[in-house]
């Protein structure tokens, strides 16, 4: 049980820095709200399918608010760690069984991804007006395409591989 448990959590921070540098690597500035755009809800994707709600939650917020707080972005950490923790949350629960197909994966990647442009604009809109949020609107909806696309060939690969299987979800 311990020994399980221990794996479950190296596993949880193992996805945290993942999302962390995922997110890190690519960042396209936007002007009009002061945040960028990234492939790490790929990366959100990815540990909420794999490792399920708790971890999905948990290294989807965390690994996203870090890269905010390391890339000089701190303004937005608190409002990433809710919804990114949020869109990871969604994934793993409406995957809950691991024998969805690959659309039924796709639609639920763009549900979560849509989840994610709804919660930055309401976080741009209390912080910079509606105007501006609604500016960063197509920038957001870009990287949830974007995600979604990676997101879909990180895990359809990945779900392949022994060792992922082998990985319990919870």
């Amino acid at each position: 049980m311990k020994e399980n448990s221990l794996k479950k959590l190296v596993y949880i921070a193992l996805m945290t820095a993942l999302i962390a540098v995922g997110t890190m690597v690519i960042q396209i500035p936007t002007p009009y709200t002061k945040g960028y755009i990234n492939i790490g809800d790929s990366f959100i994707f990815l540990s909420a399918t794999i490792l399920g709600p708790f971890a999905g939650f948990v290294s989807g917020g965390i690994g996203s608010a870090l890269s905010d707080l390391l890339s000089g972005y701190a303004l937005w950490a608190p409002w990433t760690l809710v919804i990114k923790g949020l869109e990871g949350l969604i994934v793993a629960v409406l995957l809950k069984k691991e024998d969805k197909s690959f659309i039924v994966q796709m639609a639920v990647f763009v549900l979560a991804a849509s989840w994610m442009v709804l919660g930055y604009y309401i976080g741009g809109a209390f912080m910079y007006g509606s105007k501006a949020a609604l500016a960063d609107v197509p920038g957001n909806i870009l990287q949830g395409i974007g995600s979604v696309i990676i997101g879909s060939v990180l895990v359809a690969s990945l779900s392949r591989v022994k060792y992922f299987k082998d990985i319990k979800r919870g």
